[in-house]
């Protein structure tokens, strides 16, 4: 059965039922309670992955026509992906990731005095 056919899932972080149909009509690959996913599919080579690991949710990246991607890597093999942001994931968890890097930044924020 190919994985765009099924229509609930169960995260294996959290244990939620999820649909795979999102609001809005689109198709889901990540809980949208925790937003960790699972990694079914081979970005590089194309088709089905044999890893099957969690990917984890680490950060989140916007597209220039303003759509939100949720950045997630595998936990096993390191590999990183990308899944849109949908209606129903959980705010809070993305919001933490879009502020973490003003919490901590790669510089001294005393340099931005200094522009």
């Amino acid at each position: 059965m190919s994985a765009h056919l099924i229509d609930t899932f169960v995260c294996e972080r959290c244990g939620l039922t999820v649909s795979a149909g999102a609001p809005g009509g689109g198709r889901r690959d990540h809980c949208p309670t925790c937003l960790h996913s699972l990694h079914v599919l081979d970005r590089v080579q194309g088709g089905a992955s044999e890893c099957r690991s969690r990917m984890a949710p680490i950060s989140i990246a916007v597209l220039r026509g303003g759509e939100w991607m949720i950045i997630h890597r595998c936990s096993r093999c390191g590999e990183l992906t990308s899944s849109p942001v949908r209606d129903d994931d959980n705010q809070l968890i993305l919001l933490r990731m879009a502020v973490r890097p003003l919490s901590n930044p790669p510089f001294p924020l005393e340099a931005l005095g200094r522009l």
